[in-house]
């Protein structure tokens, strides 16, 4: 059935309710991405639009809802870390994937000073964009209360240490993948474990320190701890000062593939092979793993998953759902270093 209003005029949400025997609220909301309809209900206006033939008008939709059809992926570190780190490229590629599938468009933003973060919230709360995703936050930093204070739907990347429950989050389970790379090193061997953390005022540098002490337990040893930035120098830092206290360590856990790259280049220096003295384990699976010499074991983050859950996240926020929170297991990916 096409146009079954006649006259050759275009096909309107009344007529793909009355062809799927709905409200057009329901057709609405299938239309904005299906939220709280039935599966019944949302297979029926399906098949509707598909009969009718109807095509929805982006620009009459958004003037229809005072929104702007668009979603902010929101990096707060400097620039040069979304080039520096695959991590940031990657979800970038995912979200604006997962966006683009149910017809939003992503807009890019970077706030590195307080006021660049002071313009982004003006913007946002303008309503340039329907919502943020705030990939990279600091515990203390006052952007994401900020946008909450503004009525900003958003999500954040990691549970925000100062602020849990209080905003959707979407996250790998980095305790949990902390204790479990620690454990693969205990399990081939490895007793004097060290580890390299990213920065502590980050969910990634707090869990999975808790992690490796959940797995070491009474073991733990704080001289064996040394904390870097998550890029590659800072790595190759730690893991010198941490020889420098520890000659005898056999095994490091980093918090990020990059730093683990870094401290395998300090080992090296060292005269000390890897995995044959020392094995070293990441977190990321970022793609320069397999690409680092040796190989290197580490912890998948499911990152397509990540980029789908942080839209699906912020859509429901955009329609006033409660907060959320989604966590995902790190698997580990065994290769040649550990």
């Amino acid at each position: 059935m096409t146009n079954p209003g006649g006259g050759g005029r275009r096909p309107t949400i009344k007529d793909v309710a009355a062809a799927a025997g709905t409200s057009r609220g329901t057709v609405s909301r299938v239309l904005n991405g299906g939220h709280w309809v039935s599966p019944q209900a949302r297979a029926a206006v399906e098949s509707a639009i598909r009969s009718t033939g109807y095509r929805a008008n982006p620009h009459a939709r958004s003037l229809a809802s005072g929104r702007s059809g668009s979603i902010a992926f929101l990096l707060t570190e400097q620039q040069h870390r979304l080039f520096e780190d695959p991590v940031f490229s990657l979800l970038l590629r995912g979200t604006t994937a997962s966006a683009s599938a149910v017809g939003l468009q992503m807009v890019m933003l970077l706030a590195q000073e307080d006021a660049d973060k002071t313009r982004v919230v003006e913007y946002a709360a303008a309503g340039h964009v329907d919502g943020v995703m705030l990939i990279s936050r600091h515990r203390g930093d006052t952007m994401l209360t900020d946008l909450l204070q503004q009525g900003v739907p958003t999500v954040t990347l990691g549970v925000p240490l100062d602020l849990e429950g209080q905003v959707s989050t979407a996250s790998a389970d980095d305790r949990v993948g902390g204790r479990r790379a620690t454990e693969h090193l205990l399990h081939t061997g490895r007793r004097r474990i060290a580890t390299i953390t990213g920065p502590m005022d980050t969910p990634g540098g707090a869990l999975r320190l808790a992690g490796y002490r959940d797995a070491l337990g009474d073991d733990f040893d704080e001289s064996l701890v040394a904390h870097g930035d998550y890029l590659v120098p800072s790595g190759r830092a730690g893991m010198t000062a941490l020889l420098d206290r520890a000659e005898d360590i056999d095994g490091v856990f980093a918090h990020n593939d990059l730093m683990a790259i870094g401290a395998i280049e300090a080992l090296h220096d060292r005269g000390r092979r890897v995995p044959d003295d020392v094995g070293v384990i990441g977190f990321d699976d970022s793609g320069l793993a397999e690409q680092s010499s040796p190989t290197l074991t580490t912890m998948r983050q499911p990152f397509d998953r990540l980029s789908a859950e942080m839209v699906r996240l912020l859509m429901e926020a955009i329609e006033g759902a409660p907060p959320a929170t989604v966590m995902l297991p790190a698997t580990l990916i065994e290769r040649e270093s550990a």
